[in-house]
């Protein structure tokens, strides 16, 4: 080989890693990575204990008879047997789900609603997604108090509205038929704007070519939402039906506010029965088994909206 073929060769072989000079001197990517890993190891450790020690607390206590005041009685699986036998368990867990689905389905109605108004929106968009904010940054007990107000039978401004159409007064939250609804759309006026800002930015991101591919087609404003936008925007809807899953599931204080479980147990979910067994007539160890079952059914309905999620994002 030639002199200038030799030298030509040799500038074609790139150095390997080692023999490369400015890595020679520089720290290596585990080092920096371990580094990250104690710098937040404070606030993992944190995290792990205010979230553990109560689940570990609660399933520790459910294998007791334990009532406030009174020495604990190791029973096992007692509490358990109890609670699949207790016909008010049941009925609360079928008033939850019944709640659950209800609120959800006009949550996301509701929200991917406003969600296409937001986004054909041009003037005072800031304005509206800032309005669009303050409810659900609200507490529910100031939520829960408020409607408490609104549907009050004889004051109430909802009776009132219903007046001026001649429509006899309602008994909102003191009707055992009307309760749930009631509790479900005062959530939707608190929740539905989060459920609005995440389908936004769903909306935000769908690719603008296909929807001019499918105007030249000639297809009308419903076709587009049928067949384009709500395909394309599942994996939001599912995001937010996630994240209202786990507050729906456990849904408490307005209840409380509102009803505390009435009228009789019309309202009675899992949660304010638990908060009754635990709080009111202080059966500890029964209470914690509730919660366990509760915390069960919000896992079991999480998992499986995050598997389907994951089948329409593929």
């Amino acid at each position: 080989m030639t002199e200038p073929a030799a030298l030509f060769a040799h500038s074609r072989v790139r150095p390997g890693r080692r023999d490369h000079p400015a890595r020679r001197h520089r720290p290596g990517r585990q080092h920096a990575h371990r580094g990250f890993r104690w710098m937040l190891a404070p606030a993992t450790l944190f995290v792990l204990v205010m979230i553990g020690f109560p689940v570990l607390d609660t399933l520790w206590l459910s294998h007791f008879s334990f009532h406030f005041g009174s020495a604990a009685h190791p029973i096992g699986l007692g509490n358990y047997a109890t609670l699949l036998h207790d016909r008010q368990f049941w009925n609360s867990l079928e008033i939850t789900f019944l709640l659950y689905v209800l609120a959800l389905a006009l949550q996301l109605v509701s929200g991917l609603y406003l969600a296409l108004l937001l986004n054909r929106a041009r003037r005072l968009r800031r304005l509206l997604r800032t309005l669009l904010v303050s409810p659900f940054v609200m507490p529910g007990v100031v939520v829960g108090m408020m409607f408490l107000v609104i549907f009050d039978p004889t004051i109430g401004l909802a009776n009132w509205l219903l007046s001026l159409f001649g429509i006899p007064p309602a008994l909102w939250l003191a009707s055992p038929t009307w309760v749930i609804p009631t509790v479900a759309l005062i959530d939707t006026w608190q929740w539905a704007p989060f459920v609005a800002l995440i389908l936004l930015a769903g909306l935000q991101s769908l690719p603008s070519d296909v929807y001019e591919a499918a105007a030249i087609d000639g297809a009308s404003g419903f076709s587009l939402l049928r067949r384009i936008t709500l395909p394309l925007l599942a994996p939001s809807l599912l995001v937010a039906a996630i994240l209202r899953s786990v507050d729906l599931l456990r849904f408490f204080d307005v209840i409380y506010v509102t009803t505390e479980g009435g009228p009789g147990n019309a309202s009675d979910t899992l949660n304010i029965y638990a908060f009754r067994q635990g709080f009111v007539f202080l059966n500890i160890g029964y209470a914690s088994a509730l919660m366990v079952a509760l915390t069960a059914v919000v896992i079991v309905v999480v998992i499986a909206l995050t598997r389907l999620r994951r089948i329409t994002a593929w």
